[in-house]
């Protein structure tokens, strides 16, 4: 192969105006970027900021819930509050679904404390709610930024009683101009849920620079398709390497031709995704989409621990984004998300051998070899492993037990995993979704025409609030001013 010829000062001035346009976000010089690896280094940078906060606390998580790691986190919070530091909480209403109620940050409020909750249901939007507040964000003092894919959680750290190993994460910590876009982005989650939030002193400036690195922070919102620009235009400038890590891989078509577009291309395209999820169904539609990427020479890799939840990428050893944005819709188009892209070979190094040691953890995906004669299917000797039966994600010993048997014994014939001809899985389940469905409806047709009548009942009673909210705000404008 030809060697590629490094990048021109001019070609690398117009790559960074491409990107800056793309994500909508500029290059800022002058941080301190540090990586941070699962959740227990999180943790304990989160909280020892925290605790010592002597201006404001700016928290900002899709998932908060009420378990040890939370109200460790909680008590915290509540101690800083009570000594008169700023302190404000944004949690997302479906993250925290089921995982913490109001009555969980009585403390917190109690003692000052500010929470806002992102997006309930509300009558007269029936879709309002599908958009959430995915981001996890720490703001300390103007001074501490952090941003991560790691959610306040007990799950993240695992469960050594039942042999479950924490829960693979990243994320960084900022110090440098980054950290005002980070507050700026919390102040826009914030006036989201309310009343704008109380203009914040700027910190003063220290004298030397925080550090060296230039990056940019990537504050997506609903339809702003920042990211999706952004991680398109990286996949189209990619050189020679593209290594992706992503907790809920499902590529629509144009990111998928992207990828593929650049292995065809030369690129040494990898993606790393999990091999036991906490949304089976996740996982399974990531497995449908494996064989046009194996097709294209796309190295894929499933993660043999309880849980892959990072989102990063490394492109050329030179750029490196870590953040709360995942491979599909939902975060690219839907979600309030949060990402820093680098643009720093010391940083994207390090991603880069973070990488490869996840690699060693990690069981790789290939195209079972085959050929057809006398139109009988002959396969080669490599066999593919017994097929497991999805448990309840990272969550489940039996899960990641079973799937450690399996991936060993397909490591203990060539340190990979073969992928069938067809992906049956997926089509599998959804005949029986469907042969269910019928089932019940012969039988007992109440049973499917009660849900039905109830969600038509929910959008006509959303329709009609949306058309009477429409009809007064026309006939307000309508009414004629009144002289003073």
């Amino acid at each position: 192969m030809t060697p590629v010829p490094p990048p021109s000062a001019s070609d690398r001035l117009l790559a960074q105006q491409a990107l800056s346009r793309a994500a909508g976000a500029p290059l800022l010089g002058g941080n301190a970027v540090t990586l941070l690896i699962d959740a227990a280094a999180h943790y304990d940078a989160w909280l020892a900021a925290i605790r010592g906060a002597r201006d404001r606390v700016l928290l900002e998580n899709y998932l908060i819930r009420d378990d040890d790691v939370g109200r460790m986190f909680r008590d915290a919070l509540v101690e800083r509050a009570q000594a008169g530091v700023l302190v404000a909480v944004v949690v997302d209403w479906l993250g925290c679904l089921g995982q913490s109620r109001r009555s969980f940050w009585t403390p917190l409020l109690a003692a000052g404390g500010q929470l806002r909750v992102f997006n309930p249901p509300r009558l007269g939007q029936s879709f309002g709610w599908i958009s959430r507040d995915h981001r996890k964000v720490l703001v300390v003092d103007g001074v501490h930024g952090f941003l991560s894919g790691v959610c306040i959680s007990a799950k993240w750290l695992g469960d050594t009683t039942r042999n479950v190993p924490p829960w693979r994460d990243t994320g960084v910590a900022l110090h440098g101009p980054a950290v005002a876009e980070l507050e700026a982005a919390f102040a826009q989650s914030w006036s989201c849920t309310g009343a704008p939030l109380a203009r914040l002193e700027p910190i003063a400036a220290p004298a030397e620079p925080a550090g060296s690195i230039a990056l940019r922070v990537i504050a997506t919102q609903p339809a702003s398709a920042g990211m999706y620009r952004l991680d398109q235009m990286v996949a189209s400038m990619a050189r020679e390497t593209l290594w992706l890590t992503d907790a809920y891989f499902v590529g629509i078509a144009p990111y998928v031709q992207a990828l593929i577009a650049a292995a065809r291309d030369g690129v040494d395209v990898r993606l790393l995704v999990p091999g036991s999820s906490d949304i089976p169904v996740v996982a399974n539609m990531s497995r449908a989409g494996y064989r046009p990427l194996l097709k294209a020479g796309i190295r894929v890799f499933e993660w043999n621990g309880s849980m892959l939840h990072a989102k990063t990428a490394v492109a050329d050893g030179q750029w490196a984004r870590v953040g709360s944005s995942n491979l599909n819709v939902a975060s690219w188009l839907g979600n309030h998300e949060i990402d820093v892209a680098v643009e720093d070979t010391g940083f994207a190094g390090q991603l880069a051998a973070q990488y490869q040691r996840d690699l060693e953890n990690a069981t790789e995906i290939v195209l079972a070899p085959s050929r057809y004669r006398r139109h009988e299917r002959v396969r080669s000797s490599e066999k593919r492993p017994p097929r497991t039966r999805q448990g309840s994600g990272s969550s489940s010993r039996a899960a990641v037990g079973a799937l450690r048997i399996a991936n060993s014994v397909g490591a203990a014939l060539s340190d990979r995993r073969v992928l069938d001809d067809t992906s049956s899985v997926p089509l599998l389940i959804g005949m029986l979704v469907l042969v269910v469905l019928a089932v019940v409806a012969f039988l007992w047709p109440a049973w499917i025409g009660w849900p039905m009548g109830v969600i038509a009942a929910w959008f006509a009673l959303n329709l009609g609030v949306g058309t009477w909210r429409m009809r007064r705000d026309r006939q307000r404008r309508r009414r004629p001013m009144t002289p003073p």
